[in-house]
């Protein structure tokens, strides 16, 4: 049976000295059909490891409803299969860049601050959710006498404690009782922590007796001297090398150069370190699951959301492509291989050829709401997301300006995220930031506000924030109440029937207003990865083939959406466009503007391929 230990200066295998070379793969942003041609990149990039966070809520979206959370011990037995040991970070927080850092909204919104402490409700929450989760691990660790592959043969190494607690808390009880948790649920390989290496984050995220690795990005010897000051003995371990970085809507990309990542990993490595190259492969933030962060260095300014595309300017690329990064880091990682390292596998297919689509009906947004919404409630104030149920979607708010009165302006406060107003029917126009003028309003009037969610936050102080109408309405000073207020989640369309329960209609005199369109793709040949290309369109979010590909913007900078290869069909596919701002006039009559359209995958982003 392997075992895999802690020692004084080196982890250890059967008693050996073994170093951890990992990459950050996470089994939620890659197609599953997909998992082995990326773990095999992995290898092939010179990794013995691969490691993949938990995201809570996408397997628990409503309180005990679970979804699939046996996807976690299937990627572990790919991980396994493909030649690698494998490092499992549940949280329950997750950060990555993940809508609300991984904990599910229906928690968040009644907790609020309670979160990510000793508070018995959320305790109580995370130990339902780990007894659900935690049997994939504990079957898979290299400790079990039941393993897939036989005793001991389990690919998981490790397990992580929280995640980067020290940048939020220093609730120790809270990290006491999670260490509890896990060892009382079966894990018995190592635990971990990992923050950043400062000597707060350090001093708040560790856990006394369990390992604490860092994260950083470059300058290896200085942050490997905060953590001796720490931890005086036991391995030392980069548990998030961050080789590239996240992209932000509005916001122009941040690249790292091959040439620099590498020097970094290289200086990371003759310290004699493990590491976690964070991210090996990215992927994409299908479903709507993307996060967001606050602007400044307290993380308490401007909501700043993040693209659908997580591909971080990873070695492989979100399409799966090895770039210039990925050749200068098997360079590197060469140097500490045991053997030689198996070449890349071959590319996967392509769309052969580009095909537009063909939209023929749409449904306004009204009537999607009527058809998939859920209850509208009336109150004083206005309802907020969590209230109504709604973790990713919009929330339609409808209140009367009594009259008659003058015109007086009228503002809403507390507005999270983006909203399309209209007074009389009559669109005003879409407006962001958390107060928002919406301009002079004589009364009486009817006012109905449209409020989108752009992704919560996922790192910082305003973790766990409200969405939606978290102040109110005023026209001049005075608040307007009696607010009806109705949800519409992003996932009620992939409900079984539920688009058939939306009255569609001929998409001619659409005249650009926002709602669901629908229309087919019609490949001939072989299907394989393309991008969808969406010309004209404003706002919202795409499926194929009852697949979420994602949210799309005209802002930028990400243009088009990946598909991967296994979401298509030869013949004709099925198109859906959930447009919450605004079509291209044009589609329906008679043109070929705004028709969206897939394409054969472009070259790697800039680099030479590998």
């Amino acid at each position: 049976m392997a075992g895999f230990a802690v020692g004084e200066r080196d982890f250890t295998l059967d008693g050996r000295p073994v170093r951890l070379l990992s990459g950050a793969m996470h089994y939620f942003r890659v197609h599953e059909a997909q998992w082995g041609h990326r773990l095999a990149m992995l290898r092939a990039m010179g990794l013995n490891c691969v490691e993949t966070y938990v995201p809570w809520n996408l397997h628990e979206p409503r309180p005990g409803a679970f979804r699939d959370p046996e996807a976690l011990g299937r990627f572990l037995d790919a991980a396994g299969a493909a030649g690698l040991w494998a490092i499992v970070r549940p949280g329950p927080y997750i950060c990555a860049e993940w809508e609300n850092g991984g904990l599910p909204a229906w928690l968040t919104g009644p907790l609020g601050r309670r979160v990510r402490t000793r508070d018995a409700a959320y305790l109580a929450a995370v130990d339902a959710w780990f007894g659900r989760l935690l049997p994939q691990v504990v079957a898979r660790q290299c400790t079990a006498a039941s393993a897939p592959r036989g005793p001991g043969a389990g690919p998981v190494l490790m397990v992580q404690v929280e995640n980067e607690y020290g940048s939020y808390g220093s609730d120790a009880p809270y990290l006491a009782h999670l260490v509890a948790r896990l060892r009382a649920l079966g894990v018995r390989v190592p635990l971990f922590t990992s923050d950043g290496p400062e000597d707060h984050m350090l001093t708040g995220g560790s856990v006394p007796g369990v390992p604490a690795t860092v994260n950083f990005g470059a300058g290896a010897r200085e942050a490997f001297a905060a953590l001796r000051r720490h931890q005086p003995r036991g391995p030392l371990m980069c548990a998030e090398f961050w080789c590239g970085w996240f992209t932000h809507w509005g916001a122009a990309p941040e690249p790292r150069t091959a040439g620099d990542a590498a020097a970094a990993l290289r200086e990371i490595l003759e310290c004699g370190a493990s590491v976690n190259v964070y991210m090996a492969h990215g992927g994409s933030n299908f479903g709507g699951w993307a996060g967001a962060n606050r602007a400044g260095e307290l993380h308490d300014g401007e909501l700043r959301a993040t693209v659908t595309s997580y591909d971080y300017g990873a070695p492989v690329d979100e399409r799966g492509r090895p770039t210039e990064k990925f050749r200068r880091f098997r360079e590197v990682l060469a140097g500490y291989a045991d053997g030689p390292l198996p070449e890349p596998p071959a590319p996967l297919p392509v769309l052969a050829a580009p095909v537009r689509a063909v939209l023929a009906e749409w449904a306004p947004a009204g009537a999607v709401m009527d058809a998939l919404g859920g209850p509208e409630t009336e109150g004083g104030g206005p309802a907020t997301f969590e209230e109504l149920g709604v973790d990713r979607g919009l929330v339609r708010y409808r209140v009367a300006v009594p009259g008659p009165r003058g015109r007086y302006p009228l503002r809403v406060r507390g507005l999270r995220d983006r909203a399309v107003v209209f007074v009389d029917g009559e669109r005003r126009g879409v407006v962001d930031g958390a107060d928002a003028d919406l301009g002079a309003v004589a009364g009486p009037a009817s006012v109905e506000l449209w409020v989108g969610s752009l992704g919560r936050v996922n790192y910082g102080p305003r973790l766990g924030e409200s969405k939606g109408i978290t102040g109110g309405l005023l026209h001049e000073r005075q608040y307007l109440h009696g607010v009806r207020s109705r949800g519409l989640r992003l996932d009620a369309l992939e409900e079984a029937g539920a688009t058939a329960a939306v009255p569609f209609r001929p998409v001619a005199g659409a005249g650009g207003a926002a709602g669901l369109y629908r229309g087919t793709l019609t490949v001939t040949g072989r299907p394989g990865d393309a991008d969808l290309a969406l010309p004209g369109w404003t706002h919202g979010f795409a499926w194929l083939n009852g697949f979420c590909l994602g949210r799309y913007r005209s802002v930028g900078p990400q243009h088009t959406l990946y598909v991967p290869g296994p979401v298509l069909r030869e013949g004709d596919n099925e198109l859906l466009l959930w447009e919450w701002e605004g079509a291209p006039a044009p589609v329906g009559e008679g043109t070929r503007a705004g028709a969206p359209g897939l394409y054969p995958c472009a070259q790697p982003r800039g680099e030479a391929p590998y």
